[in-house]
């Protein structure tokens, strides 16, 4: 019986298994407090700089607001799978419902998505700052910023919208047991019971072109920012400017470093091990480490931190 692509005959499968981490249980509770902590921790630092970001009015530019919008991205992008995650962990039947799969594969790969147009918008961000001081007033305005935010968000949502759509009519008969801790792209391809040529090339386009061209730009922009920061004479300015561009750099560096390995690298796919650690990697480590490496690094950052961090003290104090 030949089954056309875009027929849904998806309603024989109501839900998939995620398999997650199999192994002991006793390994397997160790994972869900480990994983707990470092979700937790995301959360908190990822807020903390929304926080700084709001209360200081020195931080009341661009750049900052480019930062504050990326930290709550993360904190989206970070719980659009970790909490199922670590409720299958624990779980006995490890099951999401079709319509969860669906939606999980949409907001997390949209997500992704924004990741790589924001990452673009800070680099560019950085490059109007110190390759065109002089006419960055005027050209880097509050207004453009707004844009920026709002092309970032929506750029993100409406560059899966295809794919989602796609996958939403992909046949699943069964079986229905995907070996990942989410619904990826790949896993779920292989349990479509008739091939997919459109969806799979579609989906293919679309990621490839998002990776490759956000990339791109953002190297185009770092390779003038470096050359700019190096025709500075050596002291506190050159030294702030290659600090703050190090900061955004070494976060692309994570960001695309493992997309690529798990979406571009050649058999990465065809291991399932290793296409959990890459991903959990991606979706986990990126965002925690990148509060981590903004705050570390940046005096004014730290600064607010500080005093976000230090007011309630200072409030309990000031009630004595």
């Amino acid at each position: 019986m030949h089954i056309s692509e875009a027929s849904n005959i998806s309603g024989s499968v109501s839900e998939f298994i995620l398999l997650g981490f199999p192994c002991r249980r006793e390994i397997q509770i160790l994972l869900s407090i480990m994983f707990s902590l470092i979700y937790l921790l995301t959360l908190l630092g990822n807020t903390a700089i929304i926080c700084a970001v709001w209360s200081s009015r020195k931080l009341h530019t661009p750049m900052y607001i480019l930062l504050a919008n990326f930290s709550f991205l993360e904190i989206c992008y970070v719980s659009s799978d970790v909490p199922k995650m670590l409720a299958n962990i624990i779980s006995q039947t490890k099951s999401i419902s079709y319509a969860g799969c669906l939606l999980q594969f949409y907001f997390f790969f949209s997500m992704c998505a924004a990741e790589g147009y924001f990452l673009s918008a800070m680099s560019f961000d950085r490059f109007l700052a110190i390759c065109r001081p002089l006419h960055y007033p005027t050209i880097m305005t509050y207004q453009l910023c707004a844009r920026l935010v709002v092309f970032c968000w929506a750029g993100g949502f409406l560059s899966i919208l295809m794919p989602a759509v796609l996958m939403s009519r992909v046949p699943f008969c069964g079986p229905n047991v995907i070996d990942h801790f989410f619904c990826d792209l790949g896993p779920l391809l292989a349990l479509s019971c008739a091939p997919v040529p459109k969806t799979t090339l579609t989906c293919a386009t679309v990621s490839s072109l998002i990776i490759f061209i956000t990339f791109l730009y953002i190297l185009g922009s770092y390779t003038f920012v470096l050359r700019a920061v190096l025709r500075v004479p050596a002291g506190s300015g050159r030294n702030k400017a290659f600090s703050t561009c190090a900061s955004h750099f070494l976060v692309v560096s994570l960001f695309y470093g493992s997309v690529m390995v798990m979406y571009v690298s050649p058999g990465s796919r065809s291991h399932p091990g290793t296409q959990k650690f890459v991903t959990l990697f991606y979706c986990m480590a990126t965002p925690f480490f990148n509060p981590l490496i903004y705050s570390l690094r940046n005096k004014d950052m730290k600064d607010a931190l500080k005093k976000v961090l230090c007011a309630p003290e200072i409030s309990k104090n000031t009630e004595k």
